[in-house]
């Protein structure tokens, strides 16, 4: 009897032995978690390949590997395509396409339901200032970002982060995106095209790149409700009563250029814009002109690539 019961005991050690050296061997074959990162993302999905390339050139898959909380607007690689339009993704310099591919993402989380109709901040940067440049997200119908690019697929969540899918790449904005693509500006961009303005060729001189002249550009912009305060002061029905001389000397007076002068940067005294001198009170933020007529600054550094607006809530005239 006490062999039976010694052997008995004997099977029950080796049980136990042998069952917890069988978790041991569980326990360390344990697997790690997915990585699910906005590149492991951008990695796993064909119709991105072309994106990950841009990414892997320019080194910011590593970014967006990594720590952090990023909003990615993600072009798939037909909108690459229609962007490129022939030419070769290696031709596009280095600094231009890291720019461009900053230009698409937010340093912060931002799910759909986060979006309003507004200004908000990217990763890229103005040249000579080193800026965050500006993205005009318009919500009235989907999301549009920069009157151009449209949010198809939206809160993709990951692990840093979360990603939209858009329909086209996200150009670096100028000036003329900008008034374009909000609708606060609809009258200043009437008054900037309108065809006796043609000459002067506002649009394209306001497109122009930074590092060629005159380029980058400070622009005083009227809103909407500046404009109509300005017809019923002239007693103007429309801005076609006024002449073109009038309008030409007007608009020149709301653009300073060679010079990106954001709100931190701008000092009391004397502006010398396209089309003469105005006064500065940066203490009041007003300009006055030589009318002695005083406009507020309500809007500050909106942030192009190639220069920055500040909203104005009155017409900068010349002398009357």
């Amino acid at each position: 009897m006490m062999k039976l019961t010694r052997q008995l005991t004997l099977i029950f050690i080796a049980f136990i032995v042998c069952f917890t050296s069988c978790n041991n061997d569980d326990d360390s074959t344990t697997t790690l978690p997915v990585s699910n990162t906005i590149a492991d993302f951008v990695t796993n999905n064909a119709n991105y390949s072309s994106l990950l390339a841009a990414l892997q050139r320019t080194e910011l898959d590593k970014t967006l590997a990594g720590d952090g909380s990023f909003t990615v607007f993600a072009p798939n690689n037909n909108a690459f395509e229609t962007f490129l339009d022939g030419t070769a993704l290696d031709d596009v310099p280095t600094e231009t396409l890291r720019q461009l591919l900053l230009n698409h993402v937010i340093g912060d989380r931002v799910t759909s339901n986060m979006l309003t109709t507004g200004y908000v901040k990217n990763l890229a940067q103005e040249s000579t200032t080193m800026a965050n440049l500006s993205m005009y997200i318009n919500t009235a119908g989907g999301v549009v970002i920069n009157g151009e690019s449209t949010v198809t697929t939206a809160d993709i969540s990951t692990d840093n982060g979360v990603i939209h899918a858009v329909d086209k790449v996200i150009p670096l904005p100028t000036i003329v995106t900008f008034a374009t693509a909000d609708a606060t500006f609809s009258n200043l961009v009437a008054a900037l095209t309108r065809d006796d303005q043609l000459d002067e060729n506002y649009v394209a001189t306001l497109s122009t790149a930074n590092g060629t002249s005159p380029a980058p550009f400070t622009v005083f912009a009227p809103t909407d409700d500046a404009f109509a305060s300005l017809l019923t002061e002239l007693s103007a029905g429309s801005l076609a009563d006024i002449d073109e001389a009038t309008l030409t000397a007007t608009l020149n007076l709301h653009v300073v250029a060679g010079a990106n002068v954001r709100a931190e940067d701008l000092s009391s005294g004397t502006i010398t814009t396209l089309g003469g001198d105005i006064t500065a009170d940066a203490a009041q933020a007003t300009l006055t002109d030589a009318n002695n007529r005083v406009s507020n600054i309500i809007v500050t550094d909106v942030q192009a690539a190639n220069g920055v607006i500040h909203a104005i809530d009155k017409v900068i005239l010349p002398a009357l």
